[in-house]
């Protein structure tokens, strides 16, 4: 198994998938441990449908490049749901699950009506599970997704204390006269460009996958923020490394065995969180 492991990484779509699968499952992480802490762990499945009806929007105007479109209108549903979610009649958890069942049906709706594909059913299936797309990347997509993953890391790596700040008391954070609507407004930024890149990689319903498990089952090891984004950047990194591997290997679907790997390693956490009382760190 070894020997056909090397064998596999000598051909470019390999190690194209293996680069982007990591720095994606590296992005997700970080920004998980803020989302699950602000109680807005859902936001990656409403913004996931919202760029399923995006795809479906640019399918049917016959877009060579789905980005142009997906991703400003995705940006876009992110800083609505997480500025605007807490201030209207309409609160956090039920905006997103408005806007997820909306986009999810309109994108079928549209792909039904428009599409002009003889498979239909099965480009579905691949946009809501992820596909085999991910092993035929060429390498300007792989630069492109290098350059937003430096870009998002940075961005996380220079505001870490204001993020921090943000996350654990948003109001004493305003008091002290920090602009928490500009941070808030980066993060949902952030998110948006990290929900757009791990469409191939794991489907849009299974992108929440990718940022709750991670940051839950470090939680189960670790007490501070510090060593739990440390230690969830490391295990999301692990997970879809050998889940992308297997699924080489194996044959079995990319996305759904990342995500299987995911919970098998917060199963292990959780049961060494249970044995241990969690480490002080």
């Amino acid at each position: 198994m070894i020997e056909k492991l090397f064998l596999y990484l000598e051909y470019p779509f390999v190690r194209y998938a293996l680069i982007v699968g990591v720095l994606i499952a590296l992005c997700s992480s970080l920004l998980g441990v803020t989302l699950v802490l602000k109680r807005f762990s859902f936001i990656g499945d409403g913004l996931s449908h919202v760029a399923f009806g995006a795809i479906a929007i640019a399918s049917v105007l016959n877009l060579t490049n789905e980005m142009l479109l997906v991703l400003p209108v995705t940006i876009l549903s992110a800083i609505l749901l997480l500025r605007t979610g807490a201030r209207t009649q309409i609160k956090g958890d039920a905006a997103i699950a408005m806007i997820s069942v909306a986009s999810l049906a309109l994108g079928y709706l549209l792909m039904n009506l428009f599409s002009t594909s003889s498979n239909l059913s099965g480009d579905v299936c691949s946009t809501l599970f992820g596909s085999t797309s991910i092993l035929t990347l060429s390498g300007r997509e792989v630069v492109l997704c290098v350059v937003l993953s430096v870009v998002v890391l940075a961005i996380f790596i220079l505001f870490y204390n204001k993020i921090f700040a943000v996350t654990f008391d948003e109001d004493f954070s305003r008091t002290t006269g920090m602009r928490t609507d500009s941070y808030n407004l980066l993060i949902a930024v952030v998110i948006a460009v990290i929900i757009v890149l791990a469409m191939n990689l794991v489907g849009s319903l299974l992108i929440s996958a990718l940022v709750i498990f991670p940051a839950l089952s470090s939680m189960r090891l670790f007490k501070s923020f510090r060593m739990v984004t440390v230690s969830s950047a490391v295990l999301s990194v692990f997970c879809a490394f050998f889940g992308i591997v297997i699924s080489i290997l194996a044959g079995t679907p990319v996305g759904s065995t990342i995500v299987a790997v995911d919970v098998l390693a917060f199963l292990l956490c959780y049961s060494i969180g249970r044995a241990t009382g969690g480490l002080a760190a």
